[in-house]
Order: structure tokens, then C-alpha cells, then sequence
């Protein structure tokens, strides 16, 4: 554990990555942010990649995502898959995503397991398969730098050296796969491919129960946005938002990216869920990080949320240390109950704890 380096507070719940409390990261935001800079780009760079967007003058504008880099020749995006190749934009296309997938037997663990068509076998279409699987889409690049991410792994690999094309994802459903999953990672930096393989997978497989979902941290080109929307609501599936914090000071301590784009996204999100309330198309979690993501944090997520529509589905999950915050403890049960009743008094009605085998 480690000592604030602004206020000198000693906490156990100050994690040594940041040398930061929350407090100082909100309330001395100009002073710390120097540092949260440096923090991420010194995460970035041990794997390659760029420690901030790319903002050369002469490259070219990938428009994929919120950092809106701008590529110079021969270098790559903040995602690390996107590149430029002789003025042209190449990596995450139908022809070939740096993405790796597995069947995983349902239900399955997955952040809406409770709500979700298959979950909890609600008939729309088809309701709970026997012997089904979830075809589980793992996409090997991201556009935040989340210091706590539990996929990291994947970035020890070149991004660029096997990727696979839309039409091999697309063969690969079988006659029991009920779902497919796109995850990551993040598939923002990839959508092109993701949503490739998801019209041909339908093309393909028309008469039969194929639900299309996403997990995401929200942060792609808002018409993207739509046509993820799109498919899950046609197949019933849905999009699942990670909403990492809503101060932005914390989201940009935690994940070195801003949130806005997040959050203008859950919006148009939310604006869709009329066209098929039920089961739900958009469901939030959020992921309990201890000294950081705390209940006057959820609260303001829940109210966020509630305001939009109450009954959108909200998991609380579980933190274990991993990454750069392996110092931290697992989240307490008595943080994650304080957490959970500040989303309901918020005023969102469908709330659970996830991942408790984690709390402590």
C-alpha cells in the first residue's frame, strides 16, 4: 500500500501505482494530472504502445473511437491495432482483426446472465437452449488503459503478428450456438470486423436463435454505437456498458481516457430501449475498486442511470488486484452492500451484486 503523495495520507486503500487518494485525484485534479499522465504512458510504453492519442499533424484520422488519433505514417493508434500503411488505415477490417474466440458452455458468467434472454429464459427469441453455447469473441486491442485491467495479458503479443477475417468468426458458429459475445480487450477498435462477422453469422443463420451482444466500454463513434444497437435488438441480445466512474478525474486516474464519450453513448442507448424493452437491451456495471469506485461514486453512476430509465439492469462486480493495482484488497462485502443500497437509493430498481465470490 502506499502514502498519498499530496496529502500524505496513509491508507490501505491508496494503491502504489497511482501514489494518489481519491480525494487529491478530485480535488487537486491540475496538480495530479502531470503525474496520472506519466503513470499511463509509462504502462503504455513497456508494450509498445503510444503513451497518449497520436495527434500528428500530417496522419491520418482514424474516427473509430473517442481519441480520434491521427496516425503518422508507419505508426499506430492509442489501441495499438490501427496503423498507418502508406497513408491508408489498416488493422481491426473485415479482412483481418487481431481477435481470438472460444465456445463457452450456457448460462455462462457473463455480466447480464441475470437478465438476458438466455440467463434467465425470457422468450424472446427462443429463451434458455439446452446444451447451448455462447460463442465467446475476444478482441486483443483497447482504447482506455485501464491500470486495473484483468486482460491484460493480451498485450504481450504483437496485436498485428495472427488476425483472422470476418468470414472465419462467421463460420465458426455451430448449430448449437445461441449467442455470440464480443468483448476484449474492447471491440470499439475493432467494430469494423465485429460488426462484419455479425451481419454474415445472421446472413447465415436466419432461422434460428443467434443473439448478438456486446461488452464495451462505450467509447466508439457514436453511428457504430447504432448498429451494435441494431443487432442486438434485432436478435435479442444486448450491449453491455462497463461505466468505470462517472468523476472524471477518477475515469481519467483509472483508465487514462476521458468519459464523456461514455456517457453521450449510454444516452443514445438508452434512447432505443422502447423498440424492445424486454429482455433488456442495455445493462451497466460497474466495478468496485477499493479507495476509488465508492458508494457516493455508484451513486452518482445510479443516478445517472436512473435518470435515463430505472429499469435498467445494474451489476455491481467484485475488484480482485490485478495489473498495475495488485496492491489493492478485494472489495469488502460491507463496501459492496454500501454501494448497493446507494444505487437503489438512487432510484434504479434493478441492482445486484456480481463476482461475490470475490468480496471479502
Amino acid at each position: 500500500m502506499a502514502t498519498c503523495k499530496i496529502c500524505g495520507n496513509c491508507s490501505n486503500e491508496v494503491a502504489t501505482a497511482l501514489s494518489l487518494c481519491a480525494e487529491c485525484i478530485q480535488d487537486a485534479a491540475d496538480v495530479c494530472l502531470p503525474q496520472i499522465r506519466d503513470i499511463h504512458r509509462r504502462s503504455r510504453e513497456q508494450f509498445g504502445l503510444p503513451g497518449s492519442p497520436p495527434a500528428g499533424p500530417d496522419g491520418v484520422r482514424c474516427s473509430l473511437c473517442e481519441n480520434s488519433c491521427r496516425i503518422p505514417a508507419g505508426q499506430t493508434g492509442y489501441c495499438g491495432i490501427r496503423h498507418n500503411d502508406g497513408g491508408r488505415l489498416k488493422g481491426g477490417t473485415p479482412e483481418g482483426a487481431a481477435v481470438s474466440w472460444y465456445y463457452d458452455p450456457l448460462p455462462t458468467n457473463c455480466v447480464a446472465d441475470w437478465v438476458c434472454a438466455e440467463g434467465s429464459g425470457t422468450r424472446h427469441p427462443g429463451g434458455r437452449e439446452r446444451g447451448a453455447v455462447n460463442l465467446a469473441v475476444f478482441y486483443e486491442a483497447c482504447t482506455f488503459d485501464c491500470l486495473f485491467c484483468q486482460n491484460w495479458h493480451y498485450r504481450q503479443g504483437s496485436a498485428q503478428d495472427t488476425t483472422r477475417s470476418a468470414a472465419e468468426l462467421a463460420d465458426s458458429v455451430t448449430a448449437n450456438t445461441a449467442c455470440i459475445c464480443f468483448f476484449g480487450g474492447d471491440p470499439t477498435c475493432q467494430l469494423p470486423h465485429a460488426l462484419a462477422a455479425s451481419k454474415l453469422a445472421r446472413e447465415e443463420n436466419p432461422l434460428r436463435t443467434l443473439r448478438i451482444c456486446w461488452e464495451t466500454n462505450g467509447s466508439m463513434d457514436p453511428k457504430l454505437l447504432g448498429r451494435m444497437m441494431t443487432f442486438s435488438l434485432d436478435s435479442g441480445g444486448c450491449v453491455k456498458f462497463d461505466l468505470k466512474a462517472m468523476d472524471k478525474a477518477i475515469h481519467y486516474a483509472l483508465c487514462g481516457v476521458d468519459n464523456s464519450r461514455t456517457l453521450e453513448n449510454f444516452t443514445a442507448g438508452a434512447e432505443r430501449i422502447p423498440e424492445r424493452p424486454d429482455p433488456p437491451p442495455l445493462i451497466a456495471s460497474t466495478l468496485l475498486v477499493p479507495g476509488y469506485v465508492d458508494a457516493e461514486e455508484v451513486g452518482s453512476i445510479a443516478s445517472f442511470v436512473a435518470e435515463l430509465d430505472p429499469e435498467i439492469p445494474y451489476a455491481l462486480l467484485g475488484f480482485h488486484g490485478d495489473f498495475l493495482l495488485t496492491d489493492l484488497p478485494s472489495t469488502s462485502l460491507e463496501q459492496a452492500e454500501r454501494c448497493l443500497e446507494a444505487a437503489e437509493a438512487a432510484g434504479l430498481k434493478r441492482v445486484r451484486l456480481g463476482n461475490v465470490h470475490i468480496f471479502r
